[in-house]
This record gives structure tokens, sequence and C-alpha cells, in this order.
């Protein structure tokens, strides 16, 4: 079961969400501002947080910098009334997963979760653990290691990854892979991708050549590589 934080100063707000996150099967926790919220992420563990922008004492922004300084790798749907693509850009490049504007439909929120955490590896019926040689994923703990030293991988990084080995042996375009991983929202580039693809093949060493690329489609996982 998958635990979710929600951070909110508005107690009406959280309750809504509270409600239908455990309708969903989630746990749930609460904090109502960001320091908070941080303090919460340093002694929890949580699969993803659910982020409002403003609120006292820290603002979300803010929050998720600190937050990500120990859990580089925690997902964070991002909550505002403003709707500002200022907003939005300055949420993704602090590492924001996701961006919902007030007010939203709960139905939408959820399935923004499920979709995150799908991506993350935290959905049903996955294995935690893929293993190809020395390669070895822990979707449970979110973590890479090669011949048992562990990998230090960006989130985007750790999320093509994961994506690309569940779906090893398929081909999969440019178009799915953004949509996967950025949302099927992006509004980047291809070079987006191609940058994180080289990133990751360099930390993956010996692996790098199990990534193949596919010209004018995009990559595969190839196991017999």
């Amino acid at each position: 079961m998958a635990k979710i934080l929600i951070v909110d100063d508005e107690a009406k707000i959280r309750e809504l969400i509270v409600k239908y996150a455990r309708h969903e099967g989630f746990e749930t926790d609460e904090a109502d501002n960001g320091m908070d919220a941080v303090e919460k992420c340093e002694s929890g563990q949580y699969d993803l947080v659910v982020m409002d922008i403003m609120m006292p004492e820290l603002d979300g922004f803010s929050a998720v910098k600190e937050i990500k300084k120990t859990r580089p790798d925690l997902p964070f749907i991002m909550l505002s009334a403003l709707g500002e693509e200022y907003d939005r850009i300055h949420g993704f490049d602090v590492g924001v997963d996701d961006y919902v504007v007030k007010p939203f439909s709960s139905k939408e929120l959820m399935m923004r979760i499920h979709a995150i955490l799908k991506r993350a590896g935290r959905s049903a019926g996955n294995s935690d653990l893929f293993m190809l040689k020395g390669l070895t994923i822990d979707l449970k703990a979110r973590t890479v290691t090669i011949d048992g030293e562990r990998v230090q991988l960006s989130p985007k990084e750790y999320e093509l990854l994961t994506y690309l080995t569940r779906n090893a042996g398929i081909a999969l375009t440019r178009e799915q892979l953004l949509s996967a991983v950025w949302g099927y929202d992006f509004f980047g580039d291809d070079r987006t991708l191609d940058t994180h693809i080289k990133l990751l093949r360099r930390n993956l060493g010996e692996y790098a050549s199990y990534i193949v690329t596919l010209r004018g489609v995009g990559y595969r996982f190839e196991k017999d590589s």
C-alpha cells in the first residue's frame, strides 16, 4: 500500500484529498505547512507527496527543495491556485513531477497519483526486484546496484530505467517515453530524452549496451544484448 503525504494549510482540502486517497486504497498522512512536511519526510517513509505552494512558515517550492536534499527520488504533485506558467516551470525545475491547479477534480488528482506511482514502480502486481546478471533494480527501495555497488541515478534516470526494463524487448517511441516519464503534457523537446538516456548509459557502465537506440523510433531495453 502506497503512503501519501498531503500538505496544505487548508483543512478542507486535506480532508477531501484524504477521503478520495483512502477510497483508492492509499495510506495517508497530513501536514499543514511546509516546515512540518520537511520534518515528516525526515522521519517518515512516503511514496508520494501532494504539496500546496502558498503556505505559512515555508512555501511549497522551498519545502520540495529541502526534502529533495535527503529524498531526491520522492515524487511530488504541486497544488496551486495561481496557474501561472512561471509556477509550472519553477515547479519542474525544483523536481516536481506533476502540477494541478485549484479548483481541481479529485478524480483527476487520483488518476495523476496512480500514474506517477506506476511510473515509479509502485503499481500493484509489479515484482519488487528486477535482476539481470549483475544489474539489480529494487523497486520497493528505489535503488539500483551493479555488481553489488549502489549506482546514483537522478529521479528521471531511474524512472527511464524502470520503464525500459518493465517493457524489455518492446520498441518504445520517443513519445511513449516522454509521456511515461515526464507526463502527457510535457512541453520540452526530444533532446531532454536523449540527454537523460546518455546520462543513464554512462551510469550503467558495462550495462549501457542493453539500452538500444532505434533510429527514427526511440529506444528498447534488450536483455540479450
